[in-house]
């Protein structure tokens, strides 16, 4: 994996994660529910719970490109369409707020939340297989599997502790969400970028002639 590769990986995690959803909701809503060590536990969980999503794409997905090259040659090409279909779909999507008020928390506890309203978000599952498709490789040494899941689940769960120990100066985390379009277009952007990226390498001989 290249340097320019783990960065496109770094900001699609840090964009998808900065972007306002559910996760941010619950990690605020333990944060200022129960104060920041919740909500810094609540954080913690999330991010292992993505991590753990990212180890599992990974290993299965590294096992089908030894066992058959073919089919992850076609989820790679769907992942990547699915990647340009996601960018946009962001770029479409009509301005609305930022859906960071407090929600009713997912689990019993800032762990089992965390945990849970990523791990049992489907959309998440099929992201991952999708952008984990677009790097992987036969030529991928188990040292770059580590560390593009530890890319994964550090930045993610980085952002959310950041939030956590932002929720109690309100005014600074509303700054930094107050334009979640542009956060959209970026995010886009680079899905866009990287899925017609390895479109092109695969289906660019097939329009190329001599």
């Amino acid at each position: 994996m290249e340097f320019s590769q783990w960065l496109s990986l770094l900001s699609i995690c840090l964009l998808g994660a900065i972007s306002p959803g559910p996760s941010l909701a619950v990690v605020m809503s333990n944060a200022m529910q129960l104060g920041f060590r919740a909500g810094l536990h609540c954080a913690i969980a999330h991010g292992s719970a993505v991590a753990l999503y990212a180890l599992l794409t990974v290993t299965g997905l590294a096992l089908l490109i030894s066992q058959s090259p073919s089919l992850f040659s076609a989820i790679q090409i769907s992942g990547a369409a699915y990647l340009i279909w996601l960018g946009i779909k962001a770029l479409r999507k009509a301005p609305k707020g930022s859906n960071t008020g407090a929600q009713p928390l997912v689990g019993s506890g800032p762990i089992s939340s965390g945990f849970l309203v990523a791990f049992l978000n489907p959309k998440l599952a099929i992201f991952m297989l999708a952008l984990f498709s677009q790097f992987l490789g036969p030529e991928l040494t188990v040292t770059m599997k580590v560390i593009m899941v530890a890319t994964v689940g550090i930045t993610d769960g980085s952002w959310y502790c950041l939030v956590a120990a932002l929720v109690s100066r309100r005014s600074m985390l509303k700054h930094i969400l107050a334009k979640p379009r542009l956060i959209d277009a970026l995010f886009a952007t680079v899905l866009i970028a990287l899925g017609a990226s390895v479109l092109w390498r695969a289906l660019g001989p097939f329009f190329t002639w001599a």
